[in-house]
């Protein structure tokens, strides 16, 4: 095998077939003859089963670090939220994962494919929705429809005009006239008609009152979960991703803080509050962003009370309360208030 094609790794090797579909049977029914390892074939049924992956990422704006080796995988069916601070380059991963934007390093795949040579037959298996709005706002619901309706052969009208009845809004009625939510709600009624195996979402609820959050999050989720859809999005709006995301990934100045599913970050992160006569507390790798207020500190943390209490113990502390958290509140014990 090595022969004829000259990969470095096995993992090379499996994105070479998974990019071409003439000879993916061929090489999955023949995986075990050619190379004679169950370990490859089981690389290989992993990697068909991730859609995203992103390997040693390295960007830079300028002098400024957004990424040092950011590396993580999406695999099929999943939702992934991506969460972070403004300015810690959520959009930029996504403009990096369509090729938009040429990285000082590292390699991102969807499909088995590289983020710089991304095929048409590829690119027709991604719905991306940036900063929520379409562009031609001269047209009426049912023009758009019929316009964006030539360019995807799987197109499904009845998921545009679906999500679109929710909007009390008339077939005729321009897109210039709408209100901001009311025309990312069109924009997304076109991405779930374009029936995407991939939905890349970048800040999907912009613009939405509470109301119509709510709706749509129940919607996504629905169709998702009928449809085996898998979905990388981010949101400034944590309480809608709450509901919402399988998988949650959390993005520091520089550097990834976590990418945990959501579950083990609801059951097992904790904030716990108490009372402590020390001035200062030494840093601890157990312990998360531990500051003080007034006569009483707060911390965060993965471990037990019970450890808690032990790390705190050289401190004199009392009245130690453990406190269950929000996505939210786990966000900012993880990040910082500021």
């Amino acid at each position: 095998m090595y022969g004829i094609y000259p990969y470095k790794t096995i993992k090379d090797a499996c994105n070479f077939f998974l990019s071409h579909k003439r000879i993916k049977y061929f090489y999955i029914t023949s995986i075990n003859c050619i190379f004679g390892a169950s370990k490859l074939y089981t690389s290989f049924l992993f990697l068909m089963d991730t859609i995203i992956s992103c390997e040693k990422i390295t960007h830079f704006y300028g002098r400024k670090l957004i990424y040092a080796d950011l590396s993580f995988e999406v695999r099929k069916g999943k939702i992934l939220g991506l969460l972070g601070k403004n300015g810690t380059g959520k959009t930029t991963i996504i403009n990096i994962l369509n090729g938009y934007l040429k990285p000082q390093s590292g390699i991102c795949r969807i499909f088995g494919e590289r983020m710089e040579n991304i095929s048409p037959a590829t690119k027709a298996r991604i719905g991306l929705l940036l900063e929520g709005h379409i562009q031609h706002t001269y047209f009426n619901i049912e023009q758009i429809e019929r316009f964006y309706s030539r360019f995807f052969a799987r197109w499904k009208k009845d998921a545009y005009y679906e999500l679109l009845k929710k909007l009390q809004v008339t077939h005729t009625q321009r897109i210039n006239t709408m209100s901001c939510g009311q025309r990312s709600q069109v924009a997304l009624g076109l991405l779930f008609a374009q029936d995407p195996e991939l939905l890349i979402l970048d800040d999907f609820s912009m613009g939405l009152d509470p109301g119509y959050r709510r709706l749509f999050v129940e919607y996504l989720k629905e169709y998702a979960t009928a449809e085996s859809k898998t979905i990388f999005l981010t949101s400034h709006i944590i309480q809608d991703m709450e509901m919402l995301i399988d998988d949650c990934m959390i993005l520091d100045y520089g550097r990834l803080l976590i990418h945990k599913p959501t579950k083990y970050i609801m059951d097992n992160f904790r904030r716990y509050r108490f009372s402590s006569d020390s001035v200062a507390i030494d840093m601890d790798t157990k312990l998360w962003n531990t500051e003080k207020t007034g006569n009483n500190w707060e911390t965060y943390s993965f471990e037990c009370r019970e450890d808690v209490e032990k790390i705190l113990s050289p401190y004199r502390i009392s009245n130690l309360k453990e406190e269950r958290l929000s996505l939210e509140d786990a966000f900012i014990g993880l990040t910082g208030k500021y």
